[in-house]
């Protein structure tokens, strides 16, 4: 199996106050990544320094074996970043927030983008964007406008306005945390529908019981270091007293 995404000895501070220390992530294609952590651990920050929205200090980010961002020490001049954007495309991101255009109408809010990078003819699009609206249950609200849908809707809508652009892996920044919370299992369970269509995803989530239940692997992450990475099932074990903790302070059952 091929690597989707390779981030090797990640390092982010802010003020001198370090939030990342010498993270490392590998996600092989096809499969589904949670990150979990306890509050103000770096996981945020981590998924936006994938995404080339936070500037790293230090380390490597590789798309589908490819480099994509990359920190350049010289001898005679400042370090500094050496980003390929040409593979940005690549990276489909959903955020706590829903960020629609609220001026546009759904089905104008998934167009936008590949129109912009012209992915493919108007039409083409247009049917691309129907099947994505059926896929996560919103066929039916194509042409209503933003502030016309629920939250959960809103943030179903972003998922598919994130698949238009075809990327080879998805992440997703607690897609449930702005939600109320009868909203949160129509979002999870369109994630999980991704997940079993083999879409790549790395996903930093507090939903204990989905995050078990969706992954191949789950990254705990505690002070902006990776604590452990194991399968759900190994986790479930309770092999790492740190972990075992962390989950019985969430509620989570480790025989479930």
């Amino acid at each position: 199996m091929s690597s989707a995404l390779e981030a090797s000895k990640l390092h982010k501070s802010y003020n001198d106050v370090e939030v990342l220390g010498a993270v490392d992530l590998s996600v092989q294609t096809g499969d589904v990544v949670s990150i979990i952590e306890p509050s103000g651990s770096g996981k945020t920050t981590l998924i936006r320094l994938l995404n080339g929205l936070e500037q790293l200090d230090n380390g490597e980010i590789k798309l589908n074996g490819n480099p994509f961002i990359k920190l350049l020490r010289q001898v005679s001049s400042k370090p500094r970043v050496i980003e390929h954007p040409e593979h940005r495309t690549e990276i489909g991101m959903v955020f706590q927030s829903f960020n629609l255009f609220p001026h546009l109408s759904v089905m104008d809010n998934l167009l936008l983008a590949p129109r912009y990078h012209k992915l493919a003819p108007k039409k083409d699009l247009e049917m691309q964007a129907y099947q994505l609206l059926n896929k996560v249950g919103m066929l039916e609200h194509a042409w209503k406008y933003p502030h016309q849908l629920s939250g959960g809707q809103q943030q179903r809508i972003a998922i598919a306005r994130a698949l238009m652009m075809k990327p080879s892996i998805m992440l997703f920044d607690e897609p449930t945390s702005a939600l109320d919370p009868e909203k949160v299992n129509e979002v999870l369970q369109v994630i999980e529908n991704l997940a079993k269509d083999g879409i790549t995803m790395v996903i930093v989530t507090h939903e204990m019981n989905f995050a078990f239940n969706v992954s191949d692997r789950i990254v705990f992450m505690e002070k902006g270091r990776v604590v452990c990475e194991e399968s759900p099932e190994a986790l479930r074990r309770g092999d790492n007293p740190r972990v075992e903790a962390f989950l019985k302070d969430v509620s989570l059952s480790l025989t479930e």
